[in-house]
């Protein structure tokens, strides 16, 4: 079970780099549309000094790598890492075959809308479907996760802030009318990272209760593999009467698309209910003390 689990982890990390690239390579790069992240600082440099665009994304992705892997771990760098090696072969591979110009002629302003549209599209999935499997394809990606994480925002809208600088880098290289492309882009992509990522979603964790006929197995995947404890509450049927136990867990925004999974192919019929969490105190997470100290400071402010 574990092997068809982790061999989907890695099918999403591939697909969703492929795709990425795709978007890159084909619609956004030869439009001169910058929408953020290691990808439109790549685009910028290709268009200005002809730098290789697959390369360029790797070599930048280098000292962000090592944040990542200090706060989120060593299975996510290996797995991010990945992510950003295949991100940059596919865009190297795809733009020899396609080359950088892209498929559309852009001296139609409607095939600039198209690559506008499809690059956004395209590119939200990919990455939605990368960080659906608790890694990412690097770069500013990195960055999102850690806001995300830490300041209890949206993944898509984390990315989204932080893709802005990138944006208003790129109106003094190609232009004020890329950079509004560039925009309409990142906020595309926000929305569909938001929609692939599904269970990952909007605030730093996830509480779900779950109610199985297989909980041990449930209980050993919680404890073992994501390292996570949580809470047995007697409760009872309303319509059968039976006392069943329920299990109550808090998981991070990164975790939860993987007990989702394993709870679906461990108990198929499972009873499984997901609310969003907005914040976690105690063992393991921030104080109370520390989270009322802040706002105290804030509204002091």
């Amino acid at each position: 079970m574990m092997k068809k689990y982790t061999a989907l982890e890695y099918f999403y990390i591939v697909l969703g780099s492929f795709i990425t690239a795709f978007a890159i390579t084909v619609f956004l790069n030869p439009a001169q549309i910058a929408p953020g992240g290691v990808s439109g600082i790549s685009t910028i440099l290709y268009h200005a000094f002809g730098f290789d665009l697959g390369l360029t994304m790797l070599l930048q992705n280098i000292p962000l790598f090592i944040i990542g892997t200090m706060l989120f771990g060593k299975q996510f760098g290996v797995k991010s890492l990945i992510g950003a090696i295949l991100l940059s072969i596919f865009s190297s591979l795809i733009g020899m075959v396609f080359g950088y110009d892209g498929i559309l002629d852009l001296s139609r302003d409607m095939n600039v809308w198209l690559s506008c549209l499809f690059g956004g599209v395209l590119s939200g999935a990919g990455l939605g479907f990368v960080m659906k499997s608790g890694a990412n394809t690097g770069g500013t990606d990195i960055i999102a996760q850690i806001i995300a994480r830490y300041v209890h925002i949206p993944l898509g809208t984390a990315l989204f802030i932080v893709d802005g600088v990138v944006i208003v880098g790129s109106a003094f290289i190609f232009g004020i009318e890329s950079a509004l492309y560039a925009i309409i882009v990142a906020y595309i992509t926000q929305q569909l990272v938001n929609k692939v990522v599904l269970m990952m979603g909007t605030n730093y964790a996830k509480t779900c209760y779950i109610i199985s006929d297989k909980l041990n197995e449930i209980r050993n995947f919680i404890l073992n593999d994501l390292d996570k404890s949580g809470t047995l509450i007697e409760s009872k049927g309303l319509y059968s009467m039976k006392n069943r136990p329920l299990l109550m867990v808090v998981i991070p925004n990164q975790s939860i698309s993987k007990l989702t999974r394993m709870v679906h192919m461990t108990d198929p019929k499972a009873f499984m209910i997901i609310q969003e969490t907005y914040h976690v105190f105690g063992e393991g997470n921030r104080s109370m003390e520390e989270f009322v100290a802040l706002n105290k400071d804030v509204s002091q402010e």
